[in-house]
């Protein structure tokens, strides 16, 4: 893997350097990959999309992989992990991906602040994921998948900045925590140049992906209840990320009891949280 110490000149470059690049999963996805391998006659597509799904960039190799045969073999797009492992094959799949770097290679002999970094982005990922779920269940989603599928990807060009540039990412968490009231926008802006979310936007064409995925990733301000399903997961991951004392946290129940026709102290509930405190109940806040 190609490392960086310094921002690239323009998106473009970012683009090109993870486009260009093998990128690293985390090593619990390989070896489950290769535990099921051994076992390949038994692997079932759903079963294996549920290991994928724990990975945001075991996700995106995957949906990646399976665009080119999009308008080739289907008159539609591919938006879940099991249609696209069906679409493949289990045995080509397993032969596509039999060599995976890891993240924990990646970064060994850095600053092991960096993995412990991309490791809180991506347990942040995975959690929003959870949440996106959650709801869409709740509203009676016509594809709960896709949801959650947006969630995970929402942030996936952080985790490739930590994983390629370990360093530029320490240094927009050191602004963030220098000034915990900056924007982290604003702190990846002034370290890159330009912000994740242009980064991710770009990469969406570039492995074209479904622009479905790429409606619910994106952060601008809509009325569409799936891409603020989306983007309300997202900011309860972030904001509770370290503790649920968060200041944003009671904007983030309001705004989430609206989208799912509910009143605050319910929502605080469903998340395991004492209604008069605010502090966490002994089980942990995780979606129900």
């Amino acid at each position: 893997m190609q490392m960086i110490d310094h921002p690239l000149p323009d998106r473009d470059a970012w683009v090109l350097l993870f486009s260009n690049s093998s990128l690293p999963v985390l090593r619990a996805t390989k070896r489950h990959l290769a535990e099921m391998r051994e076992d390949i006659d038994r692997v079932d597509a759903r079963e294996l999309a549920r290991v994928i799904l724990h990975d945001p960039i075991m996700t995106v190799r995957v949906l990646a992989y399976i665009q080119p045969y999009h308008g080739r073999s289907l008159p539609h797009d591919i938006t879940t992990i099991a249609g696209a492992v069906m679409m493949s094959g289990i045995l080509p799949f397993f032969r596509r991906f039999e060599s995976l770097p890891t993240i924990e290679d990646a970064l060994a002999g850095h600053d092991p602040h960096a993995l412990l970094g991309v490791l809180h982005v991506i347990r942040r990922a995975q959690r929003a994921a959870e949440y996106a779920h959650e709801w869409s269940l709740w509203r009676h989603d016509m594809n709960l998948e896709e949801i959650r599928i947006a969630a995970l990807l929402h942030d996936l060009a952080e985790i490739l900045v930590w994983c390629f540039a370990p360093k530029l990412g320490l240094e927009i968490l050191a602004r963030q925590q220098a000034e915990p009231t900056m924007r982290s926008s604003d702190a990846q802006i002034q370290t890159l140049g330009l912000s994740f979310q242009d980064i991710q936007l770009a990469l969406c064409k570039v492995w074209h992906l479904p622009p479905l995925l790429a409606r619910l990733i994106d952060d601008h301000p809509t009325d569409l209840a799936r891409v603020r399903n989306v983007a309300l997961a997202v900011r309860l991951a972030r904001h509770s990320a370290h503790g649920w004392d968060d200041p944003a946290l009671p904007d983030d129940y309001r705004d989430i009891a609206a989208l799912l026709n509910l009143k605050p102290e319910i929502i605080r509930q469903r998340l395991g949280q004492s209604v008069t405190t605010g502090t966490t109940t002994a089980q942990e806040a995780q979606p129900q």
